[in-house]
């Protein structure tokens, strides 16, 4: 599987990117939201892990973005606000198909995104 992991701190994009690469994927990250659409253009991915609170452009918005070329890509939202049903909420309408928490550690968000996956037809990357 091929993942993008977004967050504006660079040390957890760092820290997560690396656990998935242990776990035997090819994983890219972006700290800066506004190349995200851009980088999707031309680098297939086979899900995102996206923060919600980042500057530029929020998680949720990005998402909304992203939806509109990519509606299959299946994308997991994970934050630092904990358990918030409002975060929640707006990130599954504007198209999240996951969300967890930051606080849970990467073998949590590692288990989301699987799930998430495990939900879908075909990752994005097999299809067409």
């Amino acid at each position: 599987m091929n993942f993008l992991v977004v967050d504006d701190n660079r040390l957890l994009n760092r820290f997560l990117t690396t656990y998935l690469r242990g776990k035997g994927h090819a994983c890219s990250s972006l700290s800066d939201s506004s190349k995200v659409v851009s980088w999707l253009d031309i680098n297939p991915c086979d899900a995102i892990i996206l923060d919600i609170g980042m500057p530029k452009i929020d998680g949720i918005s990005l998402t909304a973005q992203i939806r509109e070329k990519l509606p299959l890509l299946p994308i997991v939202m994970f934050t630092g606000l904990g358990y918030d049903e409002e975060a929640m909420q707006s990130a599954r309408k504007a198209g999240a198909n996951g969300y967890v928490s930051k606080g849970l550690g990467p073998s949590e968000i590692y288990s989301a995104l699987m799930r998430v996956l495990s939900q879908t037809a075909a990752p994005v990357s097999q299809i067409a």
